[in-house]
């Protein structure tokens, strides 16, 4: 499966929309990493557990979009964002959006 961030994809004409897929996953902190990110909030630097969180959960609803589109029969996905929101305390969805196409090679100029 493609999935691009572009509304085209280089070699290749979209024929058909399929419509809009997304992927999302809510995810709450773990109190002994907010204890070890309390601390390096403290001295500065990157907090791991928070950046390995969010990749993990970008990687969940980039993963349940790309099903999405399985489903649909998709070649690829494209135009696709990516959006967080704060639920409540400790918790967030990360929200994966794209338009799922079908896509036919473009002819090679002679």
């Amino acid at each position: 499966m493609i999935v691009v961030t572009t509304e085209t994809i280089a070699g290749s004409r979209i024929v058909e929309s399929l419509g809009l897929v997304r992927g999302n996953t809510i995810r709450a902190r773990h109190v002994g990493k907010d204890i070890m990110a309390g601390l390096r909030h403290i001295v500065g630097g990157e907090i791991h557990e928070f950046t390995k969180l969010v990749a993990e959960s970008r990687e969940q609803a980039l993963d349940r979009m790309v099903d999405e589109a399985h489903r649909l029969g998709a070649d690829a996905i494209v135009g696709v964002r990516f959006t967080t929101s704060v639920l409540m305390g400790g918790a967030a969805e990360l929200l994966a959006v794209g338009t799922a196409v079908k896509l036919q090679p473009e002819a090679e100029s002679a």
